[in-house]
């Protein structure tokens, strides 16, 4: 795809991404890179496979069981 650079920028058509509502734009050396963004937040997810385990102070201390400092 070619696209013209105007006083006002560059426009991308939206079928270039169809079912996307937000892109992130990078400046890589002499590149520019154009990346879909996750519509809901990675971290929010996982509250929708809760786990069972023996600690029971887990979410107090989430950083020392999933690092294990």
């Amino acid at each position: 795809m070619r696209a013209k650079i105007t006083k006002r920028g560059l426009v991308v058509p939206k079928e270039t991404f169809p079912d996307v509502d937000e892109v992130e734009i990078r400046k890589e050396d002499h590149r520019v890179a154009i990346s879909p963004l996750p519509t809901e937040d990675p971290i929010l997810e996982l509250r929708k496979y809760p786990g069972e385990c023996s600690i029971t102070d887990a979410s107090e201390h989430h950083d020392s069981c999933i690092y294990g400092s």
